[in-house]
């Protein structure tokens, strides 16, 4: 880091090639490369990762089965080989503006709010790689929090080979429910989908959905049945008990983007960051990577390939050399 005065850049402020919000795959995997590649970066992280409540992680290419938050155990570990790399935990950006330099371009300005010793409260940066992940809202199911991530879960790609061959639920309140249940049919033939009251699933989806053995559950859910984490039941309204060995849910997902206020840069219409495939945003300078980037919720290793292919670009752009990449 280095410190430099000129117009909208305050001469104590430290100046980083790469500002990384968020400390997940995306944020650390851009910082990785991004250190190797002699970049200054700092890293931002709220340490409140999505995925906390899951014990094991899967389809992450030598690490499948792994824990999250040991994953980022290890990526922290090896971050520390290089230098360049800062990582500010327990910090949020709470506002990103862009500011003239002294060169007559634009650099970006971040306010941080931070627990730790020591932190600096703004930091400019030629860049910026968003990687700031998602909020999530379960459906208002009184024990849902007490069985998600131990047998309940959002990703069938993560998760669905664990729950094979049982009787499950899939769980939500949005009209995506019915592709969902295709796709999670592929790991069972006994499958329920619990629209929880919700007008989401249609007469003709129904049917095409009953044609290939799912059920479709429209009665309010009253609570879960289970204990020690294993989901044994969905008790509906009026006393009714199904069976089931586990499944998934479907969360409403809100991109954590609010620092973005002061920025005209574009969004898709549920908020994500949208970014080309080389990860560029609308506005020079500024990278997507990972759950806050358009389509959302990605598997933790396509997270991690995308942090690492924001840094490529973002090194390219720095000096001056485009990349189709």
């Amino acid at each position: 880091m280095t410190d430099v005065a000129g117009p909208g850049v305050l001469a104590d402020e430290p100046v980083v090639d790469a500002l990384v919000i968020g400390g997940g795959p995306a944020g650390l995997s851009a910082a990785l490369n991004l250190g190797r590649a002699r970049a200054s970066v700092l890293v931002v992280d709220a340490g409140r990762p999505r995925n906390a409540a899951t014990l094991r992680s899967h389809g992450f290419l030598t690490r499948d089965g792994i824990s999250p938050l040991e994953l980022r155990k290890l990526a922290r570990a090896e971050l520390d080989a290089y230098p360049g790399v800062r990582v500010i935990e327990r910090a949020v950006v709470s506002s990103l503006v862009s500011v003239p330099d002294a060169e007559g371009g634009i650099r970006f300005r971040a306010a941080l709010d931070s627990r730790g010793r020591g932190a600096p409260t703004t930091v400019s940066a030629r860049s910026v790689v968003v990687a700031a992940g998602l909020r999530e809202t379960l459906p208002a199911i009184p024990s849902l929090r007490a069985f998600y991530g131990m047998s309940l879960f959002s990703c069938a790609a993560c998760d669905a080979w664990e729950l094979q061959d049982r009787p499950l639920a899939l769980i939500g309140e949005t009209p995506d429910l019915p592709t969902r249940a295709r796709l999670i049919a592929r790991w069972t033939d006994d499958l329920t989908v619990f629209t929880n009251g919700a007008d989401v699933v249609d007469t003709v989806e129904e049917a095409e959905l009953s044609a290939s053995g799912i059920v479709v559950e429209r009665r309010r859910i009253d609570d879960l049945e289970g204990e020690r984490g294993a989901v044994s039941a969905v008790r509906l309204e009026g006393g009714t008990r199904i069976a089931i060995d586990g499944g998934f849910v479907r969360p409403q997902w809100h991109p954590a983007l609010d620092f973005l206020a002061h920025l005209d840069v574009d969004r898709d219409l549920e908020g994500h960051l949208l970014v080309d495939r080389s990860g560029r945003a609308s506005i020079p300078g500024l990278y997507g990577a990972g759950d806050a980037a358009a389509p959302g919720p990605q598997q933790l290793i396509v997270a991690a390939g995308q942090g690492a292919r924001a840094a490529a670009v973002l090194i390219h752009d720095l000096v001056g050399v485009r990349t189709a990449h």
